[in-house]
């Protein structure tokens, strides 16, 4: 199954979201928000999520498999001040997205074209887990 790849995502969000219960995560990641910018949130919509950066995201990784339930881009003004003569301004853009818990996968092929794009991967679902 192709699908979208959310990478660097924390083990403990991914712990959690292996309990089954929906999460909320804000992702600030360039690359994750690409992502999520090209996908449509919905009953069809998975997204494979791991904790391996993207460049080192290579087949044979693991990660799992989640619903987007919704999804949601924003942009985030901050204005920082230093003894009131000098103060800088900032944007910082963020996605927020609602996911639930499929299953566990893993990598069998990456797809990365360049880095502003969007991430995908060929992924199997895991039938046996290894010691190690």
């Amino acid at each position: 199954m192709k699908c979208a790849a959310l990478t660097g995502i924390s083990p403990e969000v991914i712990r959690d979201l292996r309990e089954g219960r929906p999460r909320t995560i804000e992702l600030q990641s360039t690359q994750n928000i690409v992502t999520i910018a090209s996908i449509e949130s919905g009953p069809d919509a998975q997204i494979f999520m791991t904790s391996t950066d993207v460049e080192d995201v290579s087949p044979g990784d693991n990660g799992i498999c989640v619903d987007l339930l919704s999804s949601s881009i924003s942009m985030k003004r901050i204005v920082e001040y230093s003894r009131g003569v000098y103060y800088e301004e900032r944007e910082r853009m963020s996605a927020r997205v609602q996911v639930k818990y499929c299953f566990s996968s893993v990598v069998r092929e990456v797809f990365h074209e360049r880095l502003c794009s969007p991430t995908y991967v060929e992924v199997i679902k895991a039938a046996c887990y290894h010691a190690g």
